[in-house]
């Protein structure tokens, strides 16, 4: 085989490099080639499917198929892994289903993700803090898990302009984003309606908004179902296909100076709460009040505009003779501000019938006006925020034309079903309730003026102004962060809220954000305020608090907000909220901290209301009942009121009895006292006698009244089928009589008690059940019993009996109920020459004790 030269070889090796270079180069060009190729393949991809598409240009570009409507949503490449605000809020519904017009719903951060070719929507968790300055802080994701909400495949993408394309059908034409339809009840009653099956074919979009900085995409959900659960409301035009209308609002997250500001015990703002997980702290809490960023245009100056106001627009929906009233109590709290440092911190604007937007646009802030056939409430203030640091973004406030109109919700008060504290609050706690009370003292206050005063059409409108502006300012007060002061009512004296000249110049209370009960005088002449009509003295010292500028030295601003604290021990600055009140049995355990309470001396204040009350009754059917050509029905609604008032009045009284004063001052504080003081033995004893005058004695409701006879609602259609109307009086008594016996018997109170006496309570669970015995048996030991008490005895011996099985009670309470429905056996084995009835009554009350103690 011949030798292949070296120069051969070397030129055989030339071909081949040149060959392999240019094959390497061809290839190159190919594959360059093939990427420009593909580039404009997938942008004419992402063009084409939106090519049909009406554009929403915004924080996210949407855009809608305009032949059958479907959605599909932009993302760009700068906004994955970004965090953007997501709001909830229900645009219309029925009560029915769990939804109604102007609700705010969720309020969280979210997070867009890329996983290869999908996007994720990522609900990130923010109930935790770490500094950024610790260690800790690298592993502020160990044992904490995000949600992930949503993912889907990236549709198209265009990579030159950083563009990716989904289908969002699937994301807002379900419950992705935000939980529509209620979570079942485990303890809902029989026959409770409850919705169908979310239709996708059915579920279609109301409106889409877009703007710079927030996108809204509104959703009607309609969910289907081939029969009805339970029974409607008239709302619900037919059960088996219901609407909720749903706004969907991604909101872009603020990048300013604001500097968040921290909860306080001593004050009530609503927060965002965070646990420190680096702090060594006995209270490693991060919780983030709810407030405005307000910033003054002339920070040197003490008193300065803001650079942006809060802005409030009265909406086109809003009865005209209402609105100089709802501008004037908002603009109320201006005079708060001033104490921060701001001058006309809010401003008020009329919306034009000719405006292109509408309320659900949350760049405004609207008190907004509905006249529902179900009405959830009266007023409503909700707002929401950045949940990284609890700066408020909007607020709308809900009114209802309910609250307004003559016309009562309580009609089971016969029934004895009737919740005398709160119609509404079951439905959410965090509902303000403050319209149902003032929608039932307004009814109550006009009664009393007709009755007593035969009172004009000038004093009951200014009645309603002063119920109006109370409302508000209410409203306005939670929209501004504020939550309840329930404790406010509670400083003035009973002289100095009937004084017209001290209750002008300082109020009925120390703030706005109580429920305090309206203020009607038997003497007309003497008449102060009904309401207060200007923020309080602890409104304007929390808005201090919360809205001040803060010094740019830490220590400084850290001293500064604690001077400001310092004087929650001043008696005008007393504070409690919804998780002290004491409104249900077994909450709370400070009597000044109530609902419908009034004055710093509440069983004075109360007795005289029930002595108001027995007047009034007296005159109701002279003032009512004799309307010719008109039905009884206003009459009726009057009793209801009236009667109403008697049973908060009663349950108030209440309170006093086993309650205990807490004090939420720091160590040392100057004005501080102990944490607990019991409520003094003898003002719990004064409380007692009044609930046996005015809730159990014989003549506490006179056996046959004139007013019992004239109760009559008027029929409507077959309202009245498979029920009785005639009214049960006495299960309207029974149910005031049997929640003042659950409270004092409640677990919670005789333990409070007990307990109480290790830090100077005298008035001992066996004195508090003997007195309770007392007023509800010996007034007619010996004699006769009306029904009223009959009835009043035979639950009593019930509740005894329920104490004495009880695993919740102590030893201490069943003993005490044990010795007293001994003593009651006696009292019916003594019984003297009484009528058939009682004689009845009383082998009944004998066989009750019997079953409880031999059982």
């Amino acid at each position: 085989m011949p030798l292949i030269s070296r120069n051969a070889l070397q030129v055989v090796f030339g071909v081949f490099l040149f060959l392999l270079i240019s094959a390497c180069s061809n290839t190159q060009k190919i594959s360059v080639s093939s990427t420009s190729a593909t580039q404009q393949q997938v942008s004419s991809e992402f063009d084409k499917a939106i090519e049909n598409s009406v554009t929403y240009d915004g924080l996210f570009t949407v855009y809608q198929d305009t032949t059958d409507g479907s959605v599909k949503l932009q993302i760009n490449e700068d906004q994955i892994d970004q965090e953007f605000i997501y709001f909830g809020m229900s645009s219309n519904g029925v009560l029915d289903a769990g939804h109604f017009r102007g609700a705010f719903r969720e309020n969280k951060i979210l997070k867009v993700r890329r996983y290869f070719d999908k996007l994720e929507f990522v609900h990130v968790n923010n109930s935790f803090y770490f500094d950024n300055e610790s260690p800790l802080s690298r592993a502020s994701a160990a044992n904490i898990s995000d949600a992930v909400l949503f993912s889907t495949e990236i549709e198209a993408e265009d990579k030159e302009n950083g563009k990716l394309l989904i289908n969002a059908d699937p994301l807002f034409i379900s419950e992705s984003l935000s939980q529509i339809k209620p979570t079942p009840n485990p303890r809902s009653r029989p026959g409770e309606f409850s919705l169908g099956r979310l239709s996708n074919e059915k579920s279609k979009y109301s409106e889409i908004r877009s703007y710079p900085e927030n996108t809204d995409v509104i959703v009607e959900y309609v969910y289907d179902s081939p029969y009805v659960t339970g029974s409607t409301s008239d709302a619900v035009t037919d059960g088996r296909a219901v609407s909720v209308t749903f706004q969907h609002t991604f909101i872009e997250m603020p990048e300013n100076n604001y500097k968040p500001r921290f909860d306080d015990p001593r004050v009530g703002y609503f927060i965002t709460q965070k646990d420190n997980q680096v702090s060594t702290s006995a209270t490693p809490y991060h919780d983030l009040i709810h407030r405005w960023n307000l910033v003054k245009k002339d920070p040197e100056a003490e008193l300065s505009e803001p650079v942006e106001p809060i802005v409030w627009w009265i909406e086109n929906t809003t009865p005209t003779g209402f609105r100089e009233t709802i501008q004037n109590a908002t603009l109320a709290w201006n005079e708060a501000f001033e104490k921060a440092g701001f001058k006309n911190a809010i401003q008020v604007k009329v919306q034009p019938d000719s405006a292109d937007w509408d309320a659900g646009d949350v760049r405004y802030n609207v008190l907004r006006w509905t006249s529902s056939p179900n009405p959830p409430f009266g007023g409503y203030g909700p707002s929401f925020v950045n949940p990284r640091t609890g700066e408020i973004l909007g607020a709308d406030i809900m009114l209802e034309w309910a609250a307004f109109r003559s016309y009562t919700r309580a009609d089971d008060l016969f029934t004895g079903s009737f919740d005398f504290f709160d119609m509404h609050e079951s439905m959410d706690p965090r509902y303000c309730s403050i319209s149902q009370y003032l929608s039932e003292d307004r009814q109550f206050a006009s009664s009393a003026l007709l009755i007593l005063d035969d009172a004009g059409e000038e004093d009951i409108d200014g009645l309603e102004k002063q119920a109006m502006t109370r409302l508000i300012l209410h409203e306005v007060g939670h929209t501004l962060g504020l939550n309840h002061n329930m404790q406010a009512s509670s400083i003035y004296s009973p002289e100095e809220i009937n004084d017209p000249e001290f209750a002008a110049e300082n109020g009925l209370s120390g703030s706005v954000m109580d429920y305090h009960s309206i203020n009607v005088n038997s003497d007309h002449d003497a008449q102060s305020l009904y309401y207060d009509l200007q923020p309080g003295p602890y409104d304007v010292w929390a808005i201090e608090y919360g809205y001040s500028p803060a010094l740019d030295d830490p220590e400084a601003e850290d001293a500064r907000l604690e001077e400001i604290l310092s004087r929650s021990t001043e008696p005008e600055l007393a504070f409690g909220n919804d998780a002290d009140d004491m409104r249900s049995s077994g909450n709370g355990i400070d009597p000044r901290v109530m609902v419908r309470d009034l004055s710093s001396d509440p069983v004075e204040y109360s007795a005289d209301r029930i002595q108001l009350i027995s007047t009034l009754l007296d005159g109701l059917v002279e003032k009512y009942g004799t309307i010719e050509g008109q039905s009884y029905q206003e009459l009726r609604n009057a009793f209801i009121s009236i009667m109403g008032q008697r049973a908060r009045q009663t349950t108030v009284i209440s309170r006093q009895i086993g309650g205990v004063y807490r004090d939420r001052a720091f160590i040392g504080q100057e004005g501080g006292t102990q944490p607990y003081t019991p409520v003094p033995a003898e003002k719990q004893r004064e409380a007692m006698s009044q609930l046996s005058e005015h809730l159990f004695a014989p003549d506490a409701f006179e056996e046959s009244h004139e007013v019992y006879k004239y109760l009559q609602e008027q029929r409507r259609g077959f309202d009245f089928f498979g029920e009785t109307e005639d009214p049960k009086v006495h299960d309207l008594v029974l149910g005031m009589q049997v929640g003042v016996m659950t409270h004092i018997l409640h677990p919670s109170t005789i333990k409070r008690i007990t307990n109480s006496r290790l830090y100077g309570n005298t008035y001992v669970a066996a004195d508090v059940v003997r007195d309770l015995t007392s007023a509800i048996f010996d007034a007619d030991a010996s004699g006769n019993v009306n029904t009223f008490r009959q009835n009043a005895q035979v639950e009593y011996v019930k509740v005894l009996g329920v104490v004495l099985e009880s695993d919740q009670h102590d030893n201490l309470a069943k003993s005490a109920a044990l010795h007293n429905l001994q003593y009651i056996r006696g009292l019916m084995e003594d019984k003297g020459n009484v009528n058939n009835e009682t004689m009845a009554h009383a082998a009944h009350i004998t066989y009750l004790i019997d079953e409880a103690i031999e059982s």
